[in-house]
C-alpha cells in the first residue's frame, strides 16, 4: 500500500548576527543583531502554522526559535547536527578580507568547495552527510506535521540540494538570504522543493 503521509518542512536562515557578514561556522556563536532580530519577525509576521520546530544549537538560530516557542506554546527540538559547517581558517573573516589575502583561495573554493577546503575547514561531504542524516530522522520523527527547521545558510543549501538531487560541487551556487524561508514537501514521491527565499505570507 502506497504512503500518502505529506510532510511540510520550512527552512528559515538565521538573521544578521552582531558583527555583520563574516564566515561563521560552528566555533563561531555571535548573538543576533538588532537588524537580525527584526529580519527574523519580519519573515514569519504574525503567523505559526508549524506543529514542531526544530533549530540548530547555535544562538542566532536558538534564541528566534526559543522566542517563538514562548510566543506561541510550540514544542521545540534542538538539532546538533543542524550547526553550520566549520569554516576553519575563514572563520569570522569577511569574504573582502579574504579576497585581499588570497584571491586564488577565495575563487578556488567557490569554483570546487569540496576539494578546495580552507584550512581547517570540515569536510564537505561530511558536513552534507550529517545534515542529510538528522534531516531525515526529523521527517521519519515528525511525519505529517508541518515543521519549522530554523538553521544556517550551509544547512539549508544541503537540505535543499539534497531534496533536488544536486551534486556537493554546486552546494554555494543557491543563495540563502537572511530570514529566508524556504519550503520542502515530502510525500511518498520523495522531495519537493515549493518556494525559496521568500516571507512566510508569500507562502499562503
Amino acid at each position: 500500500m502506497t504512503n500518502t503521509t505529506e510532510t511540510i518542512i520550512d527552512l528559515m536562515r538565521h538573521g544578521e548576527p552582531e558583527g555583520g557578514r563574516a564566515y561563521r561556522g560552528h566555533n563561531i556563536n555571535d548573538p543576533l543583531s538588532e537588524k537580525g532580530w527584526q529580519q527574523m519577525w519580519d519573515a514569519v509576521g504574525k503567523e505559526a502554522p508549524w506543529d514542531q520546530i526544530v533549530t540548530s544549537p547555535l544562538q542566532r538560530c536558538r534564541a528566534f526559535a526559543e522566542a517563538l516557542v514562548e510566543l506561541y506554546n510550540l514544542p521545540c527540538y534542538i538539532e546538533e547536527n543542524f550547526k553550520e559547517v566549520g569554516f576553519g581558517s575563514w572563520e569570522g573573516r569577511t569574504p573582502d578580507e579574504i579576497k585581499a589575502d588570497n584571491l586564488k583561495e577565495y575563487e578556488d573554493f567557490y569554483h570546487d568547495p569540496v576539494n578546495c577546503r580552507p584550512a581547517g575547514a570540515e569536510d564537505l561531504n561530511a558536513f552534507i552527510t550529517r545534515v542529510r542524516i538528522a534531516y531525515n530522522n526529523t521527517i521519519e520523527k515528525y511525519a505529517g506535521k508541518h515543521i519549522l527547521i530554523v538553521a544556517h545558510a550551509g544547512v539549508n543549501r544541503a537540505i535543499i540540494a539534497h531534496a533536488l538531487h544536486t551534486a556537493p560541487i554546486g552546494l554555494y551556487r543557491i543563495k540563502v538570504n537572511n530570514a529566508g524561508l524556504s519550503r520542502i514537501k515530502n510525500d511518498h514521491l520523495g522531495n519537493h522543493l515549493l518556494y525559496h527565499n521568500v516571507q512566510l505570507a508569500d507562502m499562503t
